[in-house]
């Protein structure tokens, strides 16, 4: 079953993983198991107050675990704009990257489904970097080093310490992308490192991801184009704020996006979408072709 939500419109186009409204979706894999942490949506100016986790083991089935973190009673620093999450795991805990009012915040669990416990300050406070403290990713390198990056207008990037909820402000990366505006997410296959991110605004049509080489994670990087855009014969409009995640075990990859729910959906009411990223030999990646039916990819069972 897919699992409940809001109630978003439903078409003859490629459903949304999760029935509701949700955006800015954070797609992992734990213990043979997908996690989807999504911003919750349908809510005009995006004051959203409370953040939920799905998990499936195929990209189908989804189960929703309910709320992990309610800033009216689980955070002390900020009560609204609950947007763009995202998670990393380390030594069997558990980091749950968010941004709240403008701020990035982390919190801890033993379990992908929480409960979560926050550090009880911003990781990233607003005004801390140039542009706006929000859209965290989070990026584990081959050799265990795991980075942080976010921002608005502005990309940040720095290699996280050892407790995953500081870093060293001076070893802060900032550049810009072309055409950057939001949420940039690092990948890396064999020996190619990948930036992507959102241009234009979520709240128009051509909202859409754009990706870069590189040979490090903060590049240099080289500008390779769009990744995902609209198609609007067939009602896809405003696809971005994605992540990228290699199904364990496998050479397989997926990209999970947002859209303009279908049919009537706009910046405020977006659902989420899985399709399939595919790498060419020669280090670039093909533009992602929304499919029309759902994606259905069992975690292969450990060897």
């Amino acid at each position: 079953m897919i699992a409940d939500g809001l109630g978003a419109p439903t078409s003859d186009e490629q459903p949304s993983a999760l029935r509701g409204y949700y955006a800015d979706p954070h797609l992992m894999a734990f213990d043979g198991r997908y996690y989807l942490y999504p911003t919750s949506d349908g809510v005009e100016g995006w004051e959203a107050t409370t953040f939920r986790v799905f998990s499936s083991p195929d990209l189908v089935d989804w189960s929703d675990h309910g709320v992990i973190i309610d800033l009216a009673s689980d955070v002390a620093w900020a009560d609204h704009r609950a947007w763009a999450p995202a998670i990393a795991e380390r030594s069997g805990r558990y980091y749950f990257y968010f941004t709240a009012e403008n701020n990035i915040g982390v919190a801890v669990s033993d379990s992908p489904t929480g409960p979560f416990t926050d550090l009880g300050h911003p990781l990233v406070a607003d005004g801390d970097f140039e542009g706006t403290a929000i859209d965290p990713s989070v990026f584990t390198d081959d050799d265990g080093t795991v980075y942080l990056f976010w921002g608005n207008s502005v990309a940040h990037g720095v290699r996280l310490s050892d407790d995953m909820q500081s870093f060293d402000p001076a070893a802060v990366f900032s550049w810009k992308p072309t055409n950057f505006r939001e949420a940039a997410w690092v990948h890396r296959r064999g020996e190619v490192y990948y930036l992507s991110w959102s241009e234009n605004d979520t709240r128009e049509e051509d909202y859409r991801v754009r990706y870069a080489t590189g040979p490090t994670a903060f590049g240099p990087w080289s500008d390779r184009g769009t990744l995902v855009a609209k198609v609007p014969q067939r009602g896809i409009r405003a696809t971005g704020h994605h992540s990228i995640l290699r199904v364990p075990g496998t050479d397989d990859w997926v990209i999970a996006y947002h859209r303009f729910a279908i049919p009537h959906g706009d910046g405020f009411h977006r659902e989420v979408v899985i399709d399939r990223l595919v790498h060419r030999a020669d280090g670039t990646i093909e533009p992602v072709v929304p499919t029309r039916e759902p994606l259905r990819i069992p975690i292969p069972p450990r060897s």
